[in-house]
């Protein structure tokens, strides 16, 4: 039997900012009391404990300049890690840190055979840059795990599909001109909604041109829309070969979030996490790990993530 791993720890819900910010640990709570009344769960899954990045694993993706003026923001606890999202707050260092570290901790542990698939929720921090705090990210932990599949695991390709409303900047362009890093993104038009990025020209550099996929969304798309995009998506990855496949799962791309203005059901979050695994089983052994992203209405991001985590379990109706 194919067991999940769920990460679920207080470590992280201390990746929480202070109200009235819209990334708070309520969404996490949520969570774990809907899927815990999943009964048809409760023997795929497996909750793992939060781990803690090293700092060297950190450094996998990030400048130490810009570690060390985290560091020292943690140690002030008060102002703001960029100019003005991200706020820095007593402890914002550490729990950047278990976010990273879990992620990894999951990865690591996939690819060892222990787990079919995995589900970091605090996970999938896709605006921050290797020197810099973006959009309510610290630490890019999707970033940082595509570069130790690269690095450590020495892996030939990486496959990297994200759903959030808002396009993962921090992937995107960091990753622009690496051709072993297959990225595929849906979100919410760049000239609607931060970051403002992610168009359909973009389709990376150099050897990189043709392995990233940018698929904007006029506002008030629904599953109609993106079940077409989807599609591009699938037939985009499937003509690749690769290692490992990475999903972020950013749930504010749902009807009623505060801060966009999508309009998906949480069908659409099932459906690209039952797609991918399936995609996954074909080219890399089934090896898939989910990360939670966005998602600022509480009730949505529980509906999303759930399904998220049946799907990976084959526990979830097909569409």
């Amino acid at each position: 039997m194919a067991r999940i791993a769920v990460a679920k720890g207080e470590e992280l819900l201390k990746y929480s900012f202070p109200e009235p910010h819209p990334l708070n640990k309520i969404r996490l709570e949520r969570f774990y009391e809907l899927l815990g009344k999943e009964s048809s769960l409760a023997e795929d899954l497996v909750f793992t404990k939060p781990v803690k990045a090293t700092y060297d694993e950190i450094l996998l993706f990030h400048s130490e300049s810009y570690v060390k003026f985290v560091e020292e923001k943690c140690r002030q606890g008060h102002g703001y890690l960029d100019y003005g999202d991200t706020p820095a707050f007593p402890g914002c260092f550490e729990a950047a840190s278990y976010v990273v570290g879990t992620t990894l901790d999951i990865l690591k542990r996939i690819l060892k055979g222990e787990f079919a698939a995995g589900f970091n929720p605090m996970g999938g921090l896709h605006h921050a840059r290797r020197d810099r705090a973006g959009g309510f990210c610290i630490f890019n932990d999707a970033a940082i795990a595509i570069e130790y599949l690269l690095k450590v695991e020495h892996v030939n390709n990486v496959a990297y599909v994200d759903i959030d409303a808002h396009h993962g900047d921090g992937v995107c362009y960091d990753f622009y001109s690496d051709e072993r890093v297959i990225y595929a993104d849906i979100h919410q038009d760049g000239r609607t909604l931060y970051p403002g990025t992610g168009f359909r020209n973009e389709t990376g550099g150099g050897k990189a041109k043709g392995r990233k996929l940018n698929i904007p969304l006029l506002p008030f798309s629904g599953d109609g829309e993106f079940f077409k995009a989807f599609q591009e998506v699938e037939n985009f990855i499937k003509q690749f070969e690769f290692d490992f496949l990475l999903l972020q799962c950013g749930a504010d791309a749902l009807m009623g979030d505060p801060l966009t203005n999508l309009q998906y059901s949480p069908e659409a979050h099932r459906y690209a996490a039952s797609s991918l695994k399936k995609i996954a089983e074909e080219k890399c052994s089934g090896r898939i790990l989910a990360m939670g992203g966005g998602g600022y209405d509480p009730d949505n991001v529980a509906r999303a993530w759930t399904a998220v985590v049946k799907a990976l379990a084959d526990k979830s109706e097909r569409r």
